[in-house]
């Protein structure tokens, strides 16, 4: 299925890095996807299951939530900006200098079971 992911900040998540950039805490906020619950029906993903995310700029294994307080919409998805949604980003910038961090298009599919993609810093 293809899905459009929209990144934004988050405060937890902001707290968590601060606190311990590798621990398990930070990896549980950022290491996630936020669908549309008909979309994640359709991949037959429940919350907490994984999913693959893929790209022609890389590809990750992240857990996969319902969308709670962003409004579900199919095939857009919400990711906390962080070094797994970063995998995904173009080095294209279209002449502004930076890179399109708020539209990532992909592939998602079931990772049926796989582990989070681990991010070495």
């Amino acid at each position: 299925m293809k899905i459009r992911i929209i990144t934004y900040s988050d405060i937890f998540q902001d707290k968590a890095m601060v606190e311990n950039r590798f621990g398990e805490e930070y990896r549980n906020l950022s290491a996630v996807i936020k669908m549309d619950p008909a979309d994640l029906k359709q991949l037959n993903v429940k919350k907490g299951d994984t999913v693959v995310l893929k790209n022609s700029f890389g590809t990750i294994v992240v857990k996969a939530e319902e969308s709670g307080y962003e409004t579900p919409h199919r095939g857009i998805a919400y990711m906390p900006n962080s070094p797994w949604s970063n995998m995904l980003v173009s080095d294209g910038t279209g002449g502004t200098g930076v890179p399109k961090f708020k539209d990532i298009s992909v592939t998602v599919t079931n990772a049926k079971g796989e582990k989070v993609t681990e991010i070495e810093f």
